[in-house]
């Protein structure tokens, strides 16, 4: 997938590209009321747990590693304030996507759709590839694909931490999975790596490079969320010593956690 630190130059995604991908996924629905995936899915087994809350800290913190999504999220919205309120919000979205019936996903994607549009910003400070003042938008098909993936990614990583290791075609049919509900992000088929094992090269090579790093201010939210900041909830030693360790490690030294 091409990386491009300028959100005006490239084409975002569009109310008619969103709705036209919808309407791809809305012919393949045998039941409607199962919504997209239905009780026989991988996707339902492996996100009805909640285990994965587990991999929360850590999808969170990758996300703030790339800059746009970590302006995006210090400017619109209230992570550190009430960050229990973010992700309830976050979780509500992904899993009315996965759970609900097939309107009430399609109603969630166009809403999220919406909200994105007017989210919109300048970075503040020179981080990795990305220039002090260059522009972001959260329709960004690059960054989206990286949010999409953090969720992905950090699903299996949690659900394997306490239940059986999944097998390589089972991890092959999540991905197949997943990449209709990335359709509901608005992301086309095309920008998302094909398989399982190239998804996972995606990861490791985007940890690795100059689209992603940690910003002085995304630091600071990184670390003021994992000591509970705007919350009642204490958050304890071994989810933030769990969440550290999960980080890749270049990563998890630019967040300066142990």
């Amino acid at each position: 997938m091409a990386f491009d630190s300028d959100a005006d130059s490239i084409t975002l995604v569009s109310r008619d590209d969103l709705e036209a991908q919808l309407a791809a996924v809305r012919e393949k629905i045998a039941d409607p009321a199962a919504g997209i995936f239905g009780p026989d899915s991988i996707s339902w087994r492996i996100n009805r747990e909640s285990a994965l809350f587990l991999g929360a800290g850590r999808a969170a913190l990758l996300q703030l590693a790339h800059p746009w999504v970590a302006a995006a999220l210090d400017q619109h919205s209230s992570l550190l304030e009430n960050p229990i309120a973010r992700f309830h919000n976050t979780f509500r979205v992904v899993f009315t996507m996965i759970f609900g019936s097939s309107a009430q996903a399609f109603a969630a994607a166009l809403s999220l759709h919406e909200l994105h549009t007017h989210i919109r910003g300048e970075v503040t400070e020179t981080v990795a590839a990305y220039a002090q003042g260059s522009s972001y938008a959260a329709n960004h098909i690059p960054a989206l694909c990286w949010v999409f993936a953090t969720l992905v990614d950090s699903a299996v990583l949690a659900y394997e931490c306490v239940s059986p290791r999944l097998t390589d075609a089972e991890r092959h049919r999540y991905y197949s999975e997943a990449k209709t509900l990335a359709t509901l992000f608005g992301i086309p088929a095309e920008a998302l790596p094909p398989d399982w094992n190239s998804f996972q090269t995606y990861i490791g090579d985007t940890s690795r490079s100059q689209a992603l790093g940690v910003s002085d201010r995304a630091r600071y939210i990184g670390l003021r969320l994992l000591a509970g900041s705007g919350s009642w909830i204490h958050i304890p030693a071994w989810y933030r010593a769990l969440t550290a360790e999960w980080m890749p490690p270049r990563l998890r030294a630019e967040f300066g956690l142990k």
